[in-house]
């Protein structure tokens, strides 16, 4: 267990069900429902609710969220961070309906060192359906791969960067991408630039029929818009002497809407970010 003479932890861990901008049917502004917000000593926060409609288009029967964080007490583990957010019956302008959406982060400060090891075992979706249409999601809760040895960023990671590339190389392939899909993937990462900062997915495979496209994790709808799903990033930040990033940030999305022509705007369910800072 950490010698809490000599370093401390500030947890920090944040969990939103939904938040977004709509402008059709009608322009609503949505901040951060059922949200919830770790305290820096650590403790557990949980937000509930029931039978909410956002906007007229955006629906769900009830919905969780919690954060907790805490010393453990097993031998070599440190300060533990968990965030989670659970949508039961979401229902989308009648178009995308979900029966249970699950997000969750679990994070290890270790003893000694600043980098983390992260989990998100638990994270799925159940009965995803586009227009009435199944669709099999495949989550891969390793893809950021095993802790990185000497205190190294996850960023120049073997194992996730191997990971990173074969996705983008795929979206690359893909015949007819989007201009915009093609944009935000069209970089693939190298240790050799030492990025502070990397975007990649939980999904492993979208498989079924819909009416529409799938471009690796993202749908692309027509008349609806854009669904990106999973969406993890991962940024490094406050280097220390010995090029150590101090904090790792975990920012999980599990739905990014990009739409347009029936219902217009842009919104994010499942919104998870982690980090915490140990001290010194």
């Amino acid at each position: 267990m950490p010698d809490q003479t000599k370093r401390y932890h500030d947890y920090h861990a944040e969990a939103a069900i939904f938040e977004g901008n709509l402008i059709l049917p009608f322009a609503q502004k949505i901040g951060s429902h059922t949200y919830s917000k770790l305290n820096k000593e650590g403790g557990y926060v949980n937000q509930h609710s029931q039978n909410i409609r956002l906007g007229g288009a955006i629906s769900f029967k009830s919905a969780h969220t919690h954060v907790a964080g805490n010393l453990s007490d097993k031998p070599d583990h440190g300060w533990n961070t968990l965030a989670t957010a659970v949508i039961e019956d979401l229902n989308i302008m009648e178009i995308i309906t979900i029966d249970r959406l699950v997000a969750q982060i679990a994070t290890d400060h270790p003893p000694a060192g600043y980098v983390p090891r992260v989990t998100f075992l638990g994270t799925r979706f159940e009965n995803f359906r586009v227009a009435g249409k199944p669709l099999d999601i495949e989550i891969d809760n390793n893809i950021v791969g095993p802790l990185p040895p000497n205190d190294a960023p996850y960023t120049t990671s073997p194992a996730l960067l191997k990971n990173v590339t074969n996705q983008r190389q795929g979206f690359q392939k893909t015949k007819n991408l989007p201009p915009a899909i093609a944009a935000r993937y069209n970089q693939i990462p190298s240790a050799k630039n030492k990025p502070e900062s990397i975007e990649c997915t939980l999904v492993k495979q979208v498989s079924g029929s819909f009416p529409g496209t799938a471009y690796g994790n993202v749908l692309d709808i027509p008349d609806f818009g854009k669904v990106y799903l999973a969406t993890l990033s991962i940024a490094h930040s406050e280097f220390n002497k010995k090029g150590t990033p101090e904090v790792t940030t975990f920012h999980l999305k599990m739905l990014e809407l990009k739409m347009g022509c029936v219902i217009s705007g842009d919104g994010t369910g499942g919104d998870l970010i982690t980090n915490g800072h140990t001290r010194p």
